[in-house]
């Protein structure tokens, strides 16, 4: 069933201001290095990491990529999905909410007009989060004066849980693809608590249920009309991000557990240089996205789209094949209930199941042919 609740206070001081690539880099090395300590516990008892998101909010991490024009930083893309890998690889399910963030900002830089993104950027730099979330069918929607009048309920998306606002993806009437930004502060808008994935279990995953909610129309940003939009390539990227942190977890535990490395050495260069190749196509998609945010041409997104489902799809074999040598490697000294290992290979499990491989697999196929 799950359980229905209002969002919680949201109060909290505000964000601190990161002024350089260097520090957003040391300020998640730092994150990742609180948030792990208690990591297994809050998987196994299903602890919900409200103190460690505010502190990410508190420390200013969360509007890195604010864009300059709104006085944010806007990292490289490449060093955000590498902070998103190192938030991660200390709990996947925070970084998983990162990713969904970040998606939901770049949606907004992309889609929204000047004055709602002056708002909401300033909302993004105090530490507000976001998460980026669809409309089921079958949603009513009506006009009703300066905007709509609406009655459905989102599909699960992580993050919700967290999240300040929530930018719903809906069709408008007629037929008008948009993203509505909702606040979580409106009495007509709950959240239910319905995620019971058996990984990624702190991810906070969650229904928004809109009940005759009113949007205004400064609310809402009409959809991008190109077909692979550098919030797409976003998405992907940074799902590669919390994979690469997944599988660099179940490394580190690896090494920890395993008794006679001697034995396996040729096991274990694979399992590292599988890795290192997916960091690397990480950097590469990175580079290739940061081109298509200021080239907005077609070909442009559809190379940087390319490049982010290569680095998703092999983030999240590398995920998986490391999280399987932990146990094929370690043996028994990795099998104890009480050291929560196997959450590693349930969190790659979960999150490769929201990625369209088939359908990205698919796209790329298209792509590479008209390139030929």
């Amino acid at each position: 069933m799950g359980t229905v609740s209002q969002f919680r206070d949201r109060l909290r001081p505000p964000a601190q201001r990161i002024e350089s690539e260097e520090a957003a880099i040391s300020t998640a090395r730092d994150l990742a290095t609180a948030f792990r300590r208690e990591a297994s516990e809050r998987d196994i008892n299903r602890i919900l990491p409200f103190a460690e998101l505010d502190a990410l909010s508190i420390s200013g991490l969360t509007a890195i990529t604010v864009p300059p024009d709104h006085e944010g930083l806007d990292v490289p893309n490449a060093l955000l999905a590498e902070i998103v890998a190192i938030i991660a690889e200390a709990d996947a399910s925070i970084g998983e909410t990162l990713e969904n963030h970040f998606s939901a900002l770049e949606t907004l830089r992309i889609q929204a007009g000047e004055d709602l993104k002056a708002s909401l950027f300033a909302r993004a730099l105090l530490g507000d989060r976001f998460a980026a979330a669809a409309f089921a069918e079958g949603c009513e929607v009506t006009d009703e004066g300066a905007g709509y009048r609406l009655s459905g309920r989102t599909r699960q998306a992580a993050g919700i849980l967290y999240a300040d606002w929530i930018a719903a993806a809906l069709t408008l009437p007629p037929d008008r693809p948009a993203t509505l930004y909702l606040t979580g502060s409106d009495e007509n808008l709950q959240v239910v608590d319905d995620w019971d994935g058996f990984g990624q279990r702190t991810n906070g995953s969650a229904t928004t249920i809109a009940g005759a909610l009113h949007v205004h129309a400064a609310a809402i940003g009409p959809a991008s009309s190109f077909g692979y939009s550098t919030g797409m390539s976003l998405r992907l990227l940074l799902k590669a991000g919390v994979s690469l942190g997944i599988a660099r977890a179940a490394w580190a535990d690896l090494m920890t557990a395993i008794g006679d490395r001697a034995a396996v050495l040729s096991h274990l260069g694979k399992h590292a240089v599988g890795i290192e190749a997916t960091a690397a196509a990480l950097e590469r998609a990175g580079r290739k996205l940061d081109f298509a945010q200021v080239n907005p041409v077609e070909a442009a997104m559809a190379d940087a789209h390319f490049s982010a489902s290569a680095a998703a799809i092999t983030a999240g074999e590398t995920a998986l094949a490391t999280a399987n040598a932990l146990f094929e490697l370690a043996g028994q000294a990795s099998a104890g209930i009480g050291l929560n290992l196997d959450r590693h290979w349930r969190n790659a499990r979960i999150h490769a199941l929201s990625l369209p491989r088939d359908r990205l697999l698919a796209s790329a196929g298209e792509y590479v042919s008209k390139q030929a």
